[in-house]
């Protein structure tokens, strides 16, 4: 394919959520795959509604996925400005194309007379269909007419015909032109609306594929009839699948969709988040799950996605995530997790040791699903966070804690280096083992209480070259005086 370019166009209405995420990727997926040209257009003509600190969050969270874009707003490029709150002037030159050439007329219907030519046509079961009284007058007659601002109306031919599209996702779809009737352009206010604009910008920035969300659908008869009307090309439209929740209702920002921005918060990788959104609607054809971003976009093909509902499941989510994690190279794990332990003043005594941090992640990486875990695991081996767990008053009763504690202690005190080695370890707990007779559950719980102030949890032997030994017979000593 030649000359690929394709958008994506948020409005500054709201947070970006996993709906215009996918649509993005797919769009990004598809120009990178074709060597094509992404870029960003902002619809902001929504001027009630538009919120500039919405935009900012949008093109973070863009730029954290690592969907930059090769025009727009902040980028130089021959089709701009990127933004249609700038491009007035351009909606207002076609808008007066068509105007002159008997296309468009200046319609005066008030919304109290919309509202009771709505109810008449619902009374007589007929289906609603704006057919103005001002549609044959001239542009002189209207302009005569001072006392009420017009909006710009398309005028519907009378000979209904069909619109067809092959998209690329759905196949060959009919759109009959008496499904409607004259639509609005421009509004009262000189704003244009949504298919005016959106239409006029994707001819005259050579838009030539369009991928967007099914609830798009409805608006792609009034784009392709203002195509019709200014004699251009319309691109090629692929309109992708719902994405449901668990119960197999549309996903929705009301009932709980997170932004990509709180996901992000959540600790997900935008790898993870990428790989997870690429599965929603498209299918690889084999039985690959785990997907880096240099993957997705070379194995990304369009015939491959499925007009089917895909269902967003935030397990499976969480499931890729932990696999996006136990791939990394440990000096991006660390790299990544090191602003949350600060932001958390998480102190961990063996992250000047290069050896160790290493370790450290391989050791406990299959631990977490996410980085928001891995603080929570790494918060344990903090020099100056040790929180004795209620769980551990049940090995309170148990008769040979104390000395347990005790021994482990001493045992601590004849070890001379930083940190207990694993060989020390195992020499250490068998000792134990053997003088109390003890195995199982009633040797590791308290060892592991002793250790991170829980019976359940880390694997006693990932953690124990992690802590320092002072740190360790502290914590011993913690534990002892809570028993007296």
């Amino acid at each position: 394919m030649k000359n690929i370019r394709v958008r994506f166009a948020p409005s500054p209405t709201g947070a970006l959520h996993v709906g215009g995420a996918r649509t993005a990727l797919f769009n990004f997926l598809f120009a990178k795959k074709y060597g094509g040209r992404f870029i960003l257009r902002v619809e902001d003509t929504d001027l009630d509604r538009n919120q500039e600190h919405f935009l900012t969050e949008q093109l973070t969270a863009l730029k954290w996925l690592g969907l930059d874009w090769d025009e727009g707003m902040d980028k130089a490029g021959e089709y701009g400005p990127y933004r249609q709150s700038q491009r007035l002037d351009v909606y207002n030159q076609y808008a007066q194309k068509l105007l002159d050439s008997g296309k468009a007329y200046y319609c005066f219907l008030t919304d109290d007379e919309l509202a009771h030519m709505k109810e008449t046509s619902q009374k007589e079961g007929k289906p609603f269909r704006v057919k103005s009284p001002y549609r044959n007058w001239s542009q002189e007659e209207a302009k005569k007419k001072q006392n009420v601002k017009p909006v710009i109306r398309f005028k519907m031919p009378e000979t209904a015909k069909n619109y067809v599209v092959d998209d690329v996702v759905r196949g060959r779809v009919e759109f009959p032109s008496d499904m409607i009737g004259d639509f609005v352009l421009i509004r009262s206010n000189g704003l244009p609306v949504y298919n005016f604009c959106c239409a006029v910008d994707d001819a005259l920035m050579k838009i030539s594929h369009i991928f967007r969300a099914e609830e798009h659908l409805p608006n792609t008869l009034r784009q392709l009839i203002i195509f019709e009307a200014l004699g251009w090309a319309s691109p090629v439209y692929g309109h992708l699948s719902l994405i449901l929740s668990t119960d197999k209702k549309k996903l929705s920002k009301r009932e709980g969709a997170l932004s990509c921005l709180e996901y992000k918060e959540q600790g997900h990788l935008p790898s993870a988040l990428n790989n997870f959104l690429a599965l929603l609607g498209w299918n690889p054809k084999d039985n690959q799950e785990v997907f880096s971003f240099s993957e997705l976009i070379s194995k990304f093909s369009e015939k491959n996605l499925n007009p089917a509902g895909a269902v967003f499941d935030e397990n499976k989510l969480k499931w890729i995530n932990a696999q996006h994690i136990r791939s990394m190279d440990y000096k991006e794990f660390w790299k990544m997790l090191q602003p949350l332990l600060d932001r958390d003043k998480i102190n961990l005594p063996f992250l000047n040791n290069e050896s160790l941090k290493e370790k450290s992640f391989h050791s406990l990486k299959s631990s977490f699903s996410t980085l928001k875990e891995a603080v929570e695991v790494f918060r344990f081996l903090s020099y100056d966070y040790f929180k004795i767990d209620d769980s551990v008053k049940e090995i309170f009763e148990w008769s040979h804690t104390k000395n347990l504690i005790q021994l482990w202690k001493e045992e601590l005190e004849k070890v001379k280096t930083e940190y207990i080695s694993l060989e020390d370890f195992k020499n250490i707990q068998n000792s134990i083992k053997t003088k109390l007779n003890i195995k199982g559950a009633l040797l590791f719980k308290p060892l592991r209480a002793v250790m991170i102030g829980q019976v359940e949890g880390l694997e006693l032997k990932a953690i124990i070259e992690l802590i320092p030994r002072e740190t360790l017979i502290q914590r011993s000593n913690q534990l002892l005086s809570q028993m007296c």
